[in-house]
């Protein structure tokens, strides 16, 4: 092998070695830039600079999907190979891409010039199928769309319809998501330049009256959250307000809208919630299958800081002082708890913590930390420059203002819809063009990969909070995903298992355990066979076990979907 050449790397090293660890992942994906994987000689360059052991920085990549130890090229095409696409024929797609470069999943060219993978969900589900070629996104392939894509010329995807009364996604598609002189002439910086005009306890008194609540899916109230925050013991610089952009549940992508389309509403809604914290420090982490978005958030804050909207003395006010740094993540699905996602940002495996002590009190570096997920600030944001009581005049008493939803599956105009809370799922599907050629409704995955399938027979179920509990039906992240009567619900089931089998972190065993073994039945069951006797019992049984004995939210619902499709349709694994 040719030596390689350190002295870029250790160029780079030199500029962030004094922030030690929390520089970890950033490192990686550095020398992954610069050499294409991460070979012995690299690992040791970065322990040594970032005061990190060498197993540390192995046990890191090792965790990471996206960071390799192997020879890898630098141009990655990574393939979705989840629900969404498949139904799209991306089963067929994923072939002819497989054909035409001679590969399997985790081979590299004879050249080197290209490593094929076929991955779990992009994000882009509305697009589906979709991949990555290298940081390019593709969506709306086709087998006759192959070369193209293969050649980088296939177009990038673009915003999909938006239906309802837009107010989270009022410029979504209207600015330039790269000026933030556009951002500024269509209302931007309106509602921080009000929000730091008030007292922050009076600001978090807003928002706790509009009634926002986490839109990820924990539904924890936003306003309640900032002040639990904002008493606990600390300095501001010992503060910190973290957006979780880890958004990697098959089937939801309205993140992935405002981060690519309004990033700058993300940059400002994040210092707002700092002002109101009392914290100097904003942390951004973004999923590592987001190239797009991570580089219009990291324009957005550089032009943000270089306007006085970040830094010291923030918009003039005498000791607001608030800055964000942008993490990048590498393929970790259990990222997106919150306190695994701490522990990325510190340069550590990303694993759950035990809770008590909760973020508010112990988070990131255990300092008081408030976490919110993207669509919950940029709501914030909004319900607080329009008016609290203007928002709370849409949706209902229990459920105000608009919530943002991902439309995806066999429907017509597939997206991110924005409607007041009440909205009945049949309205929500009727908005997007009801499924193509007239077909049945056989069943709707809601709230993501986490949560539930339903029967044509809750169509009109409102989508409210006060509705979920009554139905026992998360709305969870939003997602909307139909499957009309031509679909297989026992493949689904199955592709819905081997997910979470791959993003089990292993902490615990019942998760670790019970996710894999779930899969192996569904895949017995979907592809080697059908149903043997016992086998409904046993995944209910596992259903059961994951979902009360798992230390963390991914294994408390890994089963969620797949014992709602058993409580509708039990001939499939009986």
């Amino acid at each position: 092998m040719t030596e390689l050449d350190l002295t870029p790397l250790q160029t780079w090293l030199d500029g962030v070695s004094d922030q030690g660890r929390r520089q970890l992942l950033p490192a990686l994906h550095e020398a992954q830039r610069l050499y294409g994987w991460l070979p012995r000689e690299v690992q040791s360059v970065i322990s040594r600079a970032l005061r990190v052991p060498e197993a540390d920085v192995h046990g890191v990549i090792e965790f990471y999907t996206m960071y390799y130890n192997a020879p890898t090229a630098k141009k990655v095409i990574r393939v979705c190979e989840d629900s969404a696409c498949r139904m799209h024929d991306g089963k067929a797609v994923m072939a002819a891409i497989e054909d035409k470069l001679g590969l399997k999943h985790g081979e590299t060219s004879a050249d080197e010039s290209v490593t094929y993978e076929h991955v779990p969900c992009l994000g882009m589900c509305e697009h589906g199928p979709c991949a990555l070629i290298g940081e390019k996104p593709a969506g709306r392939l086709t087998v006759d769309d192959v070369d193209a894509f293969l050649a980088e010329e296939h177009p990038e995807p673009v915003a999909d319809p938006y239906g309802g009364p837009r107010h989270i996604l009022k410029r979504v598609g209207v600015v330039d998501p790269e000026s933030l002189a556009d951002y500024e002439a269509n209302g931007g910086y309106a509602g921080l330049r009000k929000a730091v005009a008030l007292d922050p306890m009076a600001l978090i008194e807003q928002i706790e009256d509009s009634g926002i609540v986490g839109r990820g899916g924990a539904m924890f109230p936003s306003g309640r959250k900032w002040r639990f925050t904002r008493g606990a013991p600390g300095t501001p610089s010992q503060k910190h307000i973290v957006v979780n952009a880890d958004e990697s549940e098959p089937g939801t992508f309205k993140d992935r809208g405002l981060l690519e389309e309004d990033p700058f509403a993300v940059i400002e809604s994040t210092t707002m919630a700092g002002y109101a914290v009392g914290a100097e420090n904003g942390w951004i982490f973004i999923r590592g299958e987001y190239p797009r978005a991570y580089n219009r958030i990291m324009n957005a804050v550089e032009k943000a800081r270089e306007a006085g909207y970040l830094g010291k003395d923030v918009l003039g006010v005498e000791g607001f002082n608030f800055d964000i740094e942008v993490r990048l993540g590498a393929g970790a699905y259990i990222c997106g708890e919150e306190t695994a996602l701490f522990e990325a940002i510190e340069g550590k495996r990303g694993f759950p913590r035990i809770k008590p002590p909760f973020p508010t009190t112990h988070g990131l570096f255990m300092q008081p930390t408030a976490v919110n997920n993207v669509e919950t600030l940029v709501a914030a944001l909004v319900a607080f420059d329009m008016g609290v009581d203007n928002w709370k005049a849409m949706g209902t008493e229990k459920s105000p203002g608009t919530k943002l939803f991902c439309l995806s599956g066999n429907l017509e105009n597939r997206g991110v819809y924005e409607v007041p809370f009440g909205a009945t799922v049949r309205e929500m599907i009727e908005m997007a063009g009801g499924v193509p050629g007239g077909k049945d409704i056989k069943g709707i995955l809601m709230g993501g990969a986490a949560g539930v399938f339903i029967g044509p027979d809750k169509l009109d179920m409102p989508l409210t909070y006060e509705a979920s509990r009554e139905n026992n039906v998360p709305l969870g992240s939003g997602v909307i995903m139909v499957f009309d009567e031509d679909q297989d619900i026992r493949s689904a089931m199955y592709e819905l298992s081997r997910f979470f089998a791959h993003e089990s972190c292993g902490k615990c065993f019942p998760c670790q355990l019970g996710s894999q073994r779930q899969m192996e039945v569904l895949d017995s069951i979907a592809n080697n066979g059908g149903p043997k006797a016992g086998d409904k019992d046993l995944l209910l049984d596992m259903g059961h076990t994951m979902t009360h004995t798992s230390l963390c939210g991914l294994g408390q619902t890994a089963a969620s979907a797949v014992v709602s499709a058993i409580e509708i349709w039990p001939e499939l694994v009986e």
